[in-house]
């Protein structure tokens, strides 16, 4: 049986995924403008051995559901929302061995500036930083970076894939290995003949010059995706070395772990070159009835309204329009393909908001796994063995109250099993998770423009 890989998964903002759990008593989340709040979890992360923090991010607002954005500022529901690069310099200081995955959208961030500010996380992380590549989905994102409206899907892909060819030219072209010489007698700092300009001329970006930041442990950081339409598995094949996607069942995992891993054969990486992580909340006590006394009580704090706010702005659909037992009609929108398509054209028969609402047991669309360390790991493990997943990005509930009772509880249990690492591997990020010397392997498309 494979080892597990285990994030933690949250965001700079009040309410992430299971909304409406600030409002619990013992919930911290409100404290999220602190730095102790975040060097805290990071701490409580690695005492656990977690691989990394994975920290989400959007640059718009949920104004879909009801046609306002009222409901998620009313809920906290991703709004306000903090940067979320800034806390990791503070977490990494605090952590050894942690891992750092973190959100920045290809649609609006300059590749120039993202290069630098990527090599400057792995410089001071010391090659513990991944970047997770977003499109974005949001109408409300483009108005407020001046477009008219989001690019279509496929276009936002394209785009993204010009976008890495620049970024793959500036980390790993850029400099020579051995470029930098640091020497003081000569009062010589690097060979600028190992140092050279790259350019650029493609349909979406032009640019010309020279990486500002001297090579990064990793060069190019870990590279996350989470995109599960046909297009974004496709991106995914060719880039990602890390993939989460939020399958309801491990059954319902599986098409798309195959399809994954057969796509990324096919473009010579090989189906181990991926790692496929999946989202999921746990609720665990000591013993099972602890467990389900704690899901109750949570439940009491769930806000399906924020649920369904945030549903509708991931789907494109506005489902304060549908009845309880009115069926998801099948619609044409530029957000979330594979997230409508899981209510629609995939659904095995048709799904009503009154089925919806239904899922949304703590406040998200996903029901979370509850019971004692052991039934949790059972499941955990079913989950591998039936899904062919890698591993799981963690959703908090009642911060931090889920992530301890995880790290206490439950991963003594996997390690007992053998399915969760009992220390960390030294080395960057790259090299724990992969193996290697830490750098992309040369089946990566990136590796081609190294000289």
């Amino acid at each position: 049986m494979k080892q597990m890989q285990i994030y933690a998964f949250d965001m700079n903002c009040i309410g992430h995924i299971n909304h409406g759990m600030w409002t619990h008593p013992r919930d911290r989340s409100l404290h999220y403008t602190d730095l102790d709040y975040w060097t805290d979890l990071a701490r409580t992360a690695e005492r656990g051995k977690l691989d990394g923090v994975f920290l989400a991010d959007i640059v718009g607002v949920y104004d879909v559901y009801k046609g306002s954005p009222a409901p998620v500022i009313e809920s906290g529901a991703q709004i306000p929302v903090n940067d979320p690069v800034i806390p990791i310099s503070a977490m990494a200081y605090v952590t050894r061995h942690l891992g750092f995955g973190v959100t920045v959208n290809t649609t609006y961030e300059p590749p120039f500036l993202l290069a630098r500010r990527m090599s400057t996380l792995d410089h001071l992380t010391k090659g513990r930083i991944g970047w997770n590549i977003v499109t974005g989905y949001l109408d409300s994102a483009a108005r407020s970076m001046g477009f008219d409206k989001l690019p279509e899907h496929d276009a936002r892909y394209d785009a993204a894939e010009e976008y890495l060819e620049i970024l793959y030219k500036l980390w790993e072209g850029s400099w020579d290995d051995g470029a930098v010489l640091r020497d003081r007698e000569r009062g010589l700092f690097a060979n600028a003949s190992k140092v050279r300009a790259v350019s650029h001329e493609g349909k979406y970006y032009r640019m010309e010059g020279i990486h500002l930041a001297e090579p990064s442990p990793q060069r190019t950081p870990l590279l996350f995706q989470a995109g599960a339409s046909a297009r974004g598995q496709d991106f995914a094949a060719r880039h990602a070395e890390c993939v989460f996607i939020a399958s309801p069942t491990p059954q319902a995992a599986r098409p798309t772990v195959d399809a994954l891993r057969r796509k990324a054969s096919e473009v010579g990486r090989g189906a181990d070159a991926l790692r496929v992580l999946n989202l999921v909340s746990i609720v665990v006590g000591r013993t099972e009835r602890e467990a389900q006394d704690k899901l109750e009580d949570y439940r009491r704090h769930a806000s399906v309204e924020a649920s369904l706010a945030h549903y509708s702005a991931s789907t494109g659909v506005d489902f304060s329009k549908y009845g309880l037992d009115d069926p998801i009609e099948q619609t044409s929108t530029n957000a979330n393909q594979s997230a409508l398509s899981a209510i629609t054209g995939q659904a095995a028969k048709p799904v009503t908001l009154r089925d919806i609402i239904d899922q949304m047991v703590l406040g998200s669309r996903m029901k979370p796994i509850v019971g004692s360390p052991e039934q949790v790991a059972d499941r955990l493990q079913a989950w591998v063995e039936q899904g062919d997943i890698d591993g799981f990005n963690l959703a908090r509930t009642v911060a931090p109250e889920s992530l301890r009772d995880f790290v206490d509880l439950v991963v003594p249990v996997l390690q007992e099993r053998g399915l969760f690492k009992a220390d960390y591997a030294e080395g960057p990020l790259r090299k724990k998770l992969f193996g290697g010397d830490g750098r992309l392997p040369s089946q990566h498309p990136a590796a081609r423009f190294r000289r």
